[in-house]
C-alpha cells in the first residue's frame, strides 16, 4: 500500500500544479475478471443497463468513482474493439460503421477502419477506471482531461527531460480508443480530442482535451512541470502586458486636461 499512498500524493501534486477541474483518471487494463476489486461498479449488474466507456470515464473524474467494464458492460462497440475484446468482423473491416454517414464512399470507411487503433485480441477482459487521487490499484495510464493552457503546461512538463514533442493520431471518433491503446502500443503520452459520444454522452466540454500518459513517466512529468513553472509555464497563466494600444485624439486631451501625462 505505500506505492498506493505514493501515488495518491503524485495525484495531488498533479492536482494543485493543474488547476484541474476534474479529476485525473487512473486506468488499469484487466487481463481477468478476478481482478475486479470488490469495490468496483459493474454496469450491467449494478446499474441495470450497458454504458459508454466514456461514461465510466466521467463517473471517475467527476466523481471519483470506480467502473469496470467488461464486454457486458459495454454499449459502444468501439472500445469492445479497440481495446482487443473481441475480433474485429469484416462488416468492421469492410467500411460500414463509418459509411455513408462520416465519409465518401465505403472504401474511405474501410480505411478508417483498417487503422483504427486495436490491442491484440483475447490480452486483456476489460477496462477499469476511477479517480487517480483515490485509486486503491496500480494504473497503466492516467487520462487527463484538460484546456488547451493545461495540456500545454502538460505538454511543456514532458518534454522538459528530453526536449521530445508527442505524436499523437487525432480523430472525431472513439476518444477512447484513441486515448489509452496507442499509448499501450507505444508506452508514449497521446494528446486526443473528445468524440461525439463523448460530448453527447458523458459531458465533455467544448474547451476539453485529453492527455494521457503513462504510469510510468508520470514522476518524470511532475518534475518537469514544476521546473517549466519557473520560466512561467504554469497555472494560472501569467499574462505579460504589452504597450498600450493608440487612444483616440480625444482620450489623449482629456488625459491631459486631467495631468495623466
Amino acid at each position: 500500500m505505500k506505492n498506493i499512498a505514493t501515488l495518491r500524493e503524485q495525484a495531488d501534486e498533479l492536482e494543485r500544479l493543474l488547476r484541474s477541474k476534474t479529476f485525473p483518471i487512473s486506468v488499469k487494463l484487466l487481463e481477468k475478471e478476478a481482478d475486479i476489486p470488490a469495490n468496483a461498479i459493474r454496469p450491467k449488474r449494478d446499474l441495470g443497463r450497458q454504458i459508454f466507456l466514456c461514461q465510466a470515464f466521467a463517473m471517475a473524474r467527476r466523481e471519483g468513482k470506480m467502473v469496470a467494464m467488461l464486454t457486458e458492460d459495454m454499449y459502444c462497440f468501439e472500445p469492445v474493439l479497440g481495446y482487443g475484446l473481441a475480433e474485429a468482423p469484416d462488416y468492421f473491416l469492410e467500411g460500414n460503421n463509418r459509411y455513408p454517414q462520416d465519409v465518401e464512399t465505403l472504401e474511405a470507411g474501410s480505411n478508417w477502419a483498417r487503422e483504427f487503433p486495436r490491442l491484440a485480441r483475447g490480452k486483456y477482459v476489460g477496462v477499469l477506471s476511477t479517480s487517480l487521487l483515490t485509486t486503491d490499484f496500480a494504473p497503466d495510464a492516467v487520462v487527463i482531461y484538460c484546456n488547451p493552457a493545461q495540456l500545454r503546461l502538460l505538454l511543456g512538463g514532458i518534454a522538459y527531460k528530453d526536449g521530445y514533442d508527442i505524436i499523437s493520431t487525432l480523430s472525431s471518433h472513439a476518444a477512447c480508443v484513441y486515448a489509452v491503446v496507442p499509448l499501450m502500443h507505444t508506452g508514449k503520452c497521446q494528446v486526443t480530442i473528445p468524440c461525439r459520444g463523448d460530448q453527447r454522452a458523458a459531458a465533455a466540454q467544448d474547451d476539453e482535451l485529453i492527455f494521457t500518459i503513462p504510469i510510468g513517466k508520470l514522476v518524470e512529468l511532475l518534475y518537469g512541470m514544476k521546473q517549466v513553472g519557473e520560466t512561467g509555464y504554469k497555472m494560472p497563466n501569467v499574462y505579460m502586458m504589452g504597450e498600450q494600444h493608440k487612444l483616440p485624439d480625444s482620450y489623449e486631451r482629456l488625459a491631459k486636461m486631467l495631468g495623466m501625462r
